[in-house]
């Protein structure tokens, strides 16, 4: 395996190859050849980045098969890779629970309410890890009970117009806690903007919804003074 990004590792630690791995333990007489990875997505951002460059691997490996698992079997294997690699093998918007296996594809009207949002998202030259996230949250001992988030997911499918970064992600205030960097950049850039970012799964990315016609210059310039040229920026519109 080879990638155009030098600080990842290209052994059988990178979730690539254990996604083929994994792959090949299901399938023995599978194709096998060789990767090149083109990063995108930075890694520590709480962006899923490598889970689904390990779900790539694995639909991949699939459509070369030739008799291809199927969608059912390769969720299966992606829950060995990582907790939320399933989630990447269908492309679709999905609540995710357990520990990510278990999915639930959105029905039609949340769907539609999300799709076509345009985002914003912003990462400092650092990032975090997923497993330090979890434990400075375990640490904390802070955990919303199982009852109270299903009613506020059942809240928002009933009205999916309301913003679904009002929900919260309970990993926010610990890292907000360790990584100062942060919360301070994010108070700037509300104050200077109008704009609040929340905090991207386990982080270190934040993101934002955003109207259709907002200018991102003044967030771009935020960034940049908070955390300087090794700043991230990204400006999507949600689709699937």
């Amino acid at each position: 395996m080879t990638c155009d990004d030098s600080s990842l590792p290209t052994d059988e630690t990178n979730l690539v190859l254990k996604a083929a791995s994994a792959y090949r333990r299901r399938r023995p007489d599978a194709v096998v050849g060789r990767f090149h990875l083109t990063k995108k997505i930075p890694h520590g951002a709480g962006l899923g980045g490598g889970s689904s460059d390990a779900a790539a691997a694995l639909r991949l490996l699939d459509r070369a098969a030739g008799a291809p698992l199927g969608v059912a079997a390769l969720e299966a294997i992606a829950a060995e890779v990582g907790s939320d690699c399933p989630y990447f093998i269908r492309s679709q918007s999905a609540m995710m629970r357990g520990r990510g296996e278990r999915l639930e594809i959105l029905s039609e009207a949340p769907r539609r309410a999300l799709v076509g949002r345009r985002v914003l998202i912003i990462k400092p030259p650092f990032g975090v890890s997923t497993p330090e996230a979890y434990g400075l949250l375990a640490k904390a001992g802070v955990y919303r009970a199982p009852a109270k988030a299903e009613a506020e997911l059942a809240a928002w499918i009933a009205q999916p117009a309301a913003d679904p970064s009002l929900i919260g992600n309970d990993l926010e205030a610990p890292v907000f806690g360790k990584h100062m960097a942060l919360p301070v950049a994010r108070d700037e850039i509300a104050q200077k903007t109008g704009v609040r970012f929340h905090l991207t799964g386990s982080g270190s990315a934040c993101f934002a919804f955003v109207s259709e016609g907002f200018e991102p210059t003044g967030v771009h310039s935020a960034c940049m003074a908070a955390w300087g040229p090794g700043a991230w920026l990204a400006d999507a519109v949600i689709s699937g």
